[in-house]
């Protein structure tokens, strides 16, 4: 590895020791944050939590990933150099947007709870997103100059989203292979 490398793997590993910190904090009994003690964490087995907890820094990099990406596409379509206004039906793929629209009508018919937000965009899934990028090459050649790179990108991460989002546990070579699939991303495009 040069040094550079080096630097860089190890600034990831810092600010991963920084969110666990965080998370671990959030879930002690002496310093429970206001969302842990609306929970009945205490129910739960403590090996159950510690998986819990342990995954939880992956989830975190995870839906920050999901959150940038979606930033990114709004960002770059919203651009009135690029699309404008109209860049969801202009840009994104019939297919995909009826998937969005049909989540969201199925959230709102339950409206005492919280829904995924404002936009439906926030109602896509990765494969979607990938999708979005792809079918619109020209608006985002400037920052892809590859778009199998930027599949297999998506593809990668979403696999292990899969497994953390149904409360799987992944191994450290999966971390590994995740981590540096969104640091390829985040590097390449910004986050």
């Amino acid at each position: 590895m040069t040094k550079i490398d080096v630097d860089q793997v190890y600034s990831f590993v810092y600010r991963g020791q920084l969110t666990r910190q965080a998370l671990n904090h959030s879930f002690r009994s002496d310093g429970e944050s206001k969302i842990a003690r609306r929970l009945p964490l205490e129910l739960i087995e403590d090996v159950h939590i510690e998986v819990a907890n342990e995954m939880a820094v992956v989830y975190t990099a995870i839906s920050g990933f999901e959150r940038s990406v979606r930033s990114f596409i709004k960002s770059r379509l919203l651009d009135p150099e690029v699309v404008g206004e109209n860049w969801w039906e202009e840009c994104v793929p019939e297919k995909r947007r009826k998937k969005a629209e049909s989540r969201r009508d199925e959230e709102n018919k339950i409206r005492y709870h919280a829904k995924r937000g404002d936009s439906l965009l926030d109602y896509t899934e990765l494969e979607d997103l990938s999708a979005i990028i792809t079918t619109n090459p020209d608006h985002f050649a400037d920052f892809i100059p590859d778009f199998e790179w930027a599949k297999h990108i998506f593809k990668s991460v979403e696999r292990s989203r899969n497994i953390i989002m149904h409360s799987g546990e992944l191994e450290p070579e999966d971390v590994e292979r995740l981590a540096m699939a969104m640091r390829d991303w985040l590097t390449q495009v910004g986050g």
